[in-house]
């Protein structure tokens, strides 16, 4: 007889009950009062990767430093602008001060968002045939677009293959691809103090897995600098840049605390951040500049990689943000992320039919070990089929649920989930290809993406056992049909 199918409501224990939760209970009673916006029409936010959600303080916050004073352009000399460029200092400061990073080792540049920050240190570094590009497949897509200025400068450009189900790199390979692009390249092309520069993510926005910030160290040893992507980790994990020392750290303060949006940061150590040299220049990014003369000095300071005029009205909300996080516990809101996280893996992995086949598929660890708040999966039907992502994003939002579809910016993870071959890519996209549900039949591929729920500050144990509950009563034993009426894939 093939098991019966496991049921939460049965299953034992609940995210509430699960030791260390009821030491978390100050989340509650902030989700009861800051955040009561989350429950007021019976809707679940399982989008944290996404964005963070803000407090109604910080609201409160921006509402009444408006009303309260006056603030204008920082570039000018008055005292409108000399109250904008305080506040714009002051939030400088409060980066600094909660990433624990010397403000004599590190300077805070304030950009659109992490995709901006990512932008800065690409077309900017000093690429070429013996300074390579290292990356391990799981960046995001604002992390590989930095391959096309290192190729457009003639550097070589490595990725580091992910293993196993749990979609990690394994060192050994790092070490050997550090090794193997910039073994002679140095000494051949006639730049003994030429660097490469290696990125990766301190959390896979996709599959979860939180990389060893050690290889920061890893990498500056085999003559590397390091851009850390710390997006999807600095919202439900500290981050101590006096004990980790990239050079250069994407953030968007969004994803932190959910407001503001438009605003984002690169944390650069100064002696990297002196060895960029951009391409161009803006208003603000200079100290002088001449028409006739056609020449221009740039200005010392991180204000060289500020373009235009900063965002100086959103600026401060980062600032009350950051001490919003502060206040409450950003090791607190791990821990309850981590116990989430956790449970709900045990439940949707124990999930199975009455054909005795798994319900989910989990991408990546299918427990809380060494990873962070996001998990990714796709449905099975009793016969293994998938369930088209389309479909449960359709049927989730109907229910009241905000997550995240698709392959969520990040195609490396994704083909090394779906097992999509170096080789397969390379024959398939000879063919002429139009659009991406073209693309996924030429590859052979069940669906075109993936579900994804992420956990945050604001989440609490309803939210984990509603979407369960969901799950089991839309998808469990539920047969496979034909027909459906589902959009198009427009991007992936």
């Amino acid at each position: 007889m093939p098991p019966e199918p496991t049921s939460p409501a049965s299953a034992g224990t609940t995210p509430a009950t699960l030791a260390g939760y009821a030491g978390t209970a100050r989340l509650d009673e902030l989700r009861a009062t800051e955040y009561q916006h989350l429950d007021r029409h019976g809707h679940v936010y399982l989008d944290y990767a996404g964005a963070g959600v803000a407090a109604q303080a910080q609201v409160r916050a921006h509402h009444d430093r408006l009303l309260a004073g006056l603030y204008s352009n920082p570039h000018s000399e008055n005292p409108t602008s000399e109250a904008a460029g305080s506040l714009v200092e002051s939030a400088r400061q409060a980066v600094l001060d909660f990433f624990r990073a010397d403000p004599a080792e590190y300077a805070v540049v304030f950009t659109p968002n992490a995709s901006g920050a990512c932008r800065l240190v690409g077309e900017a570094y000093d690429f070429g045939r013996a300074a390579p590009f290292v990356l391990t497949w799981d960046n995001h897509n604002s992390v590989n677009g930095i391959r096309e200025y290192a190729r457009a400068a003639g550097a070589p450009v490595r990725y580091v293959p992910l293993t196993g189900p749990e979609l990690r790199v394994a060192e050994a390979d790092l070490v050997d691809v550090l090794d193997g692009s910039r073994g002679g390249l140095a000494a051949r092309w006639g730049r003994p103090g030429a660097r490469g520069l290696f990125a990766y993510p301190a959390q896979s926005n996709f599959s979860g897995v939180q990389h060893p910030l050690s290889w920061v160290e890893l990498a500056h040893r085999h003559g590397y600098d390091v851009l850390l992507d710390a997006a999807a980790y600095a919202p439900t994990n500290r981050l101590d840049l006096s004990a980790v020392r990239p050079d250069f750290v994407c953030l968007s303060w969004y994803k932190l605390f959910g407001y503001p949006t438009g605003v984002g940061a690169l944390l650069a150590r100064r002696d990297a951040l002196a060895r960029l040299r951009r391409p161009w220049f803006a208003g603000g990014t200079i100290r002088a500049v001449s028409v006739q003369g056609d020449w221009h000095r740039s200005m010392d300071d991180e204000s060289a990689f500020e373009d235009g005029t900063l965002n100086f009205l959103s600026i401060p909300d980062v600032e009350f943000g950051l001490r919003w996080l502060d206040s409450v516990g950003v090791d607190l809101v791990h821990t309850r992320v981590g116990l989430l996280t956790e449970w709900l893996l045990h439940r949707l992995t124990t999930l199975r039919h009455r054909t005795g086949r798994p319900l989910v598929q989990v991408y990546g660890p299918a427990t809380g070990e060494g990873r962070g708040g996001t998990v990714t999966f796709n449905l099975r039907h009793p016969d293994g089929s998938l369930v088209d992502e389309r479909l449960v994003a359709q049927e989730s939002a109907a229910a009241g649920f905000s997550l995240r579809t698709g392959c969520f910016c990040n195609p490396g993870a994704g083909e090394g989930a779906f097992g999509i071959s170096r080789g397969s890519l390379r024959r398939r996209l000879l063919a002429r290809i139009d659009t991406i549900d073209q693309y996924l039949g030429a590859l052979r591929l069940p669906t075109g993406g993936a579900v994804r729920v992420s956990f945050g500050l604001a989440s609490n144990a309803n939210d984990a056992e509603r979407f369960l509950t969901f799950v089991e009563a839309t998808y469990l034993d539920r047969e496979a049909t034909t027909g459906s009426a589902l959009p198009p894939r427009l991007r992936c």
